[in-house]
């Protein structure tokens, strides 16, 4: 491969969470001893706050009960459920414990999270009863009867909500911790390295199969504290998690980067924009985070000069077309000091390029910023020559924080990330002559729906599933709300008799809501190429038409 020059390898931006706490676990007690009876998390909802010097025995308590559990290291534990403060304290007793970490998306139907457990073999889940109305217990012994029972799988723990079945709740799942020896629990903490394996998240490709992503302790502790870095967190901070939790931002740069800088973790499980203006005043929140419509809501109100917003500081934001008025007004009519905004995705531990906070409101809104420290951002050809600058390439990554690898999937992995190191991200963009990036298109059929992924193969899977579908191909389009969301083409099987509105709120009912296709259109055949594929451009052209 051609190297050309590198974007800002010799920037040193701030402190190395690797270096400073070497694993999570070792993060959550340095943080007890640092930043003592300050506030670390506080649900208002669940009206309980829980100050660092506390977190740290509640993260042992749970690393216990997962260890009476079965649960040893290297063993998969999953979390099935929204911003609650019961998450962080699972996920970091859960990799206390020396467990890996799966998040499961709530949107998830029966069917998606028995795939994601399974494949990840999780020996424990720890998940919700009654969330927006939802039994996740009873959806997910429902996909067990039709799809197999789940062995690996042996305990269920309810953290809110109604336990059911063998199923227990969490003051039953933290006295079982009462059967561990504390010191075994001291001593597998201790005995967990940097480079051992913390989560796995999951994410589809081409293939339609989700795939596990695996990132190691030191590589989330040094990306996310850059990232606090670059966005100016600080102890004392109030920082309102809109983002969920299972989402690598919600997680990562939500409890990881709250945590490791002494800020106070506040969870939103619902996301409501008039909620989160509420909350402002009320919680003095400083750091909030978000997609633009949340932000552009807000300030569409026109009783905004009624709410007090001076705590706001900082903010985060991205993942749709951003107006250059929008982060100017975000400095100007919200009051924020610093706002920026990046790039990032799950192989790349969640994170590779950044603005910076004394950028422009252009280049804030319009570009996605350059690679942060420590880590290389390339725009190249299909033979892997890095092109001009201002020209469209791939955009590729390479550095500490490029994943290990997906789960079991050496195959996918190495079609990810060549022989030199580099990430594929199958992301299309143009690089200026100063490093930042910007993302002009998708290699890859991925797109994104209010700013989750969404992979046409995976929602061809599980469309293929309805009884009268033969065939389907699911492409995006733009939306005006949501940015993109999924048209789906399908043709029906001989005799079966189906309309688009039926489908689509089958698919409603099968698949979380941003998977579902907004429209789903019945044909009688698909454009094909010489080698029989679906030639997709033509029916995003059919779809434009349509639509115009």
């Amino acid at each position: 491969m051609q190297i050309g020059s590198l974007t800002d390898m010799s920037a040193i931006e701030g402190p190395r969470g690797d270096l400073e706490f070497e694993t999570i676990p070792r993060m959550v007690r340095a943080t007890a001893h640092r930043y003592g009876d300050a506030e670390a998390i506080v649900d208002v909802d669940a009206g309980v706050s829980i100050s660092y010097a506390q977190l740290a025995p509640r993260v042992i308590e749970a690393a216990a009960a997962f260890t009476a559990c079965g649960i040893r290291p290297g063993d998969r534990v999953a979390i099935w459920a929204p911003n609650i403060w019961e998450w962080p304290v699972a996920a970091l007793g859960a990799q206390s414990a020396g467990a890996i970490l799966v998040p499961l998306n709530t949107r998830f139907k029966g069917a998606e999270a028995h795939y994601v457990l399974r494949r990840s073999g999780a020996k424990t889940l720890v998940t919700v009863n009654g969330f927006l109305d939802t039994n996740y217990v009873e959806m997910l012994e429902s996909a067990s009867e039709e799809l197999g029972e789940l062995s690996s799988l042996t305990t269920v723990v309810v953290a809110r909500g109604q336990s059911q079945g063998d199923a227990i709740d969490w003051p039953s799942f933290i006295r079982r911790g009462l059967q561990t020896d504390p010191n075994e629990v001291i001593a597998t903490l201790e005995s967990i390295q940097p480079g051992d394996i913390s989560d796995m998240l999951f994410t589809s490709g081409t293939t339609g199969a989700p795939k596990g992503v695996r990132t190691s302790h030191a590589q989330n502790l040094r990306a996310f504290r850059s990232w606090s870095h670059v966005i100016g967190l600080q102890p004392g901070d109030r920082y309102l998690v809109v983002n969920p939790f299972f989402h690598a931002f919600g997680y990562k740069a939500g409890i990881l980067a709250a945590l490791m800088c002494g800020s106070t973790l506040l969870p939103h499980a619902v996301f409501d924009a008039a909620a989160v203006l509420e909350r402002i005043p009320r919680d003095r929140i400083s750091m909030l985070p978000g997609p633009p419509a949340l932000f552009q809501t807000i300030l569409a109100r026109n009783d905004l000069d009624q709410f007090d917003l001076s705590s706001l500081r900082l903010s985060v934001t991205g993942a749709a077309a951003i107006p250059v008025t929008l982060i100017e007004d975000m400095w100007t009519r919200l009051g924020f000091d610093n706002v920026v905004t990046g790039y990032g995705l799950t192989e790349a531990t969640g994170i590779a390029t950044m603005c910076r906070y004394d950028d422009d409101a252009e280049t804030i809104a319009t570009t996605s910023g350059r690679a942060i420290e420590g880590v290389e951002v390339l725009v190249v050809d299909d033979s892997n020559v890095e092109v001009a600058r201002g020209t469209p390439g791939e955009i590729i990554v390479r550095g500490y924080n490029v994943m290990v690898g997906y789960f079991d999937d050496p195959t996918e992995t190495a079609e990810a990330v060549d022989t030199d190191g580099w990430l594929h991200t199958g992301d299309i963009g143009t690089m200026d002559s100063r490093g930042y990036i910007k993302i002009t298109d998708r290699k890859k059929d991925m797109f994104i729906v209010g700013g989750f992924n969404a992979y046409p193969a995976e929602i061809e899977s599980l469309m293929s599933r309805h009884t009268a579908i033969a065939q389907v191909a699911v492409i995006g389009v733009p939306d005006d709300r949501m940015g993109e969301v999924g048209h789906a083409f399908v043709i029906l099987r001989d005799g079966a008799h189906a309309t688009g509105p039926e489908i689509q709120a089958w698919c409603k009912a099968e698949m979380a809501n941003y998977k579902a296709p907004k429209i789903v259109e019945v044909v009688r055949e698909f454009p094909l190429n010489a080698s029989g594929k679906v030639v997709k451009f033509e029916l995003r052209a059919r779809a434009m038409d349509t639509s115009n």
